[in-house]
């Protein structure tokens, strides 16, 4: 039962990427004069870490047969509770704005999360790539995502903030915030 529960997780991580992927594709299309910032291998190796998420810890799970620990479980949903409601935060807080490329905004959003951190969203995504498939112990996948999204956010974020950077209102609005955790990084 726990591993069927783990699966459906995964999937519909999958499917709110996919959601994601098409509104982002739409807004887009809607406004002709707002184009996407080229990524030419660092988007690609986005969708591709996003669909090792869904399918690797279910490979790693079966292959080694990975116990399920309860405790171990408990606490990666915690953390994904506290993902989700971030990444909730976000969107409401964004709404129309959002956007899964890099794209010029339209105004600069200083509320929600945004009055703590310049990407809120990304620290969500770090917590769910770390602790959804530690939620049935495949804690390679959750190792090896999480060395990947490092690499990924590192370059991702030094995209974004060029950017933004462009823009003074940012730049002043931003100054002096943390990147993902207050008081840390």
């Amino acid at each position: 039962m726990a591993f069927a529960v783990f699966c459906v997780l995964l999937l519909a991580t999958g499917l709110m990427r996919l959601i994601e992927l098409s509104v982002s594709r739409h807004r887009l299309r809607q406004s002709p004069s707002r184009t996407a910032v080229p990524e030419p291998w660092l988007f690609p190796l986005m969708v591709a870490l996003h669909t090792g998420l869904v399918c690797a810890p279910i490979v790693e799970v079966v292959a080694f047969e990975r116990p399920f620990i309860p405790a171990l479980s408990a606490t990666a949903a915690v953390l994904l509770a506290v993902a989700t409601a971030l990444r909730v935060w976000v969107h409401r807080t964004l709404r129309e704005a959002f956007n899964v490329r890099v794209v010029e905004p339209r105004a600069i959003v200083t509320g929600g999360p945004y009055r703590f951190v310049r990407h809120p969203n990304y620290l969500a995504v770090i917590l769910e790539i770390a602790c959804l498939p530690l939620l049935y112990t495949a804690w390679l996948s959750s190792l090896a995502l999480s060395s990947l999204n490092a690499f990924v956010l590192y370059h991702r974020i030094r995209v974004e903030e060029r950017v933004l950077g462009q823009i003074p209102a940012w730049r002043e609005a931003m100054d002096g915030r943390a990147r993902l955790v207050p008081g840390l990084f």
